[in-house]
């Protein structure tokens, strides 16, 4: 068994300065590739009239946010999974998983741990809890045919958020460790998950800034693009935006 190591906290800190860049240049890149006519037919217009909106501008922004809200969350939990498996391994040899819908492999106290991380606590609906239920289940049928002296008991289900609480961790057939008690987890530390939030802001002002220029650019051009394709006599033509949004293509039918 492989013993665990102390985590270097200066490491830690090299690797965030290092690797944050990533997140910042995905993000400007996502917003870079946008076209605008890409992005209304994946927002609900029906919402959009029903919060009055009038304004060209407001829409735009609007439907530009929403996308770059969740285009965000995935980019930074990329980073954040990179992360856990870089800590993992410098503690407990952590690996990144090669089994479906398992991100992170370890051991440690004489259990095997396969891990799904997550970013937070709310991360999915009942069917996707349980495909992730299934990919623990195909896992440890794996790992049991794999190293057939593995004891059931001994492979550990385990969803990791990297934020967030949860009060009953124990869900029968896995545990669902979130924000303090997922990074103690992985490092052995119970002070990481406030610890890794400082070297986060490594030139954060300087990559905002030129991301709120590229954005800028790009709330003027889709409002242009907007009032040329989707105004009429300066009001929204809400009937034109429900035909390009949802309407059948008479090729389909």
């Amino acid at each position: 068994m492989r013993r665990s190591r102390s985590l270097s906290l200066d490491d830690i800190t090299a690797y965030v300065k290092k690797n944050v860049g990533v997140f910042h240049e995905n993000r400007l890149r996502s917003l870079q590739g946008l076209k605008l006519n890409s992005v209304i037919p994946r927002k609900n217009p029906y919402l959009f009239k029903a919060k009055h909106i009038l304004s060209a501008n407001d829409f735009v922004k609007l439907i530009l946010d929403a996308h770059l809200s969740s285009q965000e969350e995935t980019i930074f939990g990329d980073f954040l999974e990179g992360l856990s498996i870089h800590v993992c391994s410098k503690v407990y040899g952590g690996r990144k998983s090669s089994a479906e819908g398992i991100d992170l492999e370890l051991e440690k106290g004489g259990n095997r741990y396969i891990v799904a991380i997550k970013s937070g606590p709310n991360w999915g609906n009942s069917s996707q809890i349980r495909k992730m239920r299934e990919d623990f289940k195909r896992a440890k049928k794996i790992i049991r045919t794999s190293a057939p002296s593995t004891a059931d008991e001994n492979i550990v289900a385990v969803n990791g958020c990297c934020y967030g609480r949860d009060s009953s961790p124990d869900k029968g057939d896995y545990f669902k460790l979130c924000g303090q008690r997922y990074w103690e987890f992985i490092s052995g530390r119970c002070d990481l998950f406030t610890t890794i939030i400082e070297p986060l802001g490594a030139k954060a002002k300087e990559k905002n800034e030129k991301f709120v220029r590229a954005y800028s650019r790009m709330i003027n051009k889709f409002t242009a693009s907007f009032i040329r394709d989707f105004c009429i006599d300066g009001r929204i033509n809400w009937e034109g935006i429900v035909k390009f949004n949802s309407a059948v293509e008479r090729s389909d039918i």
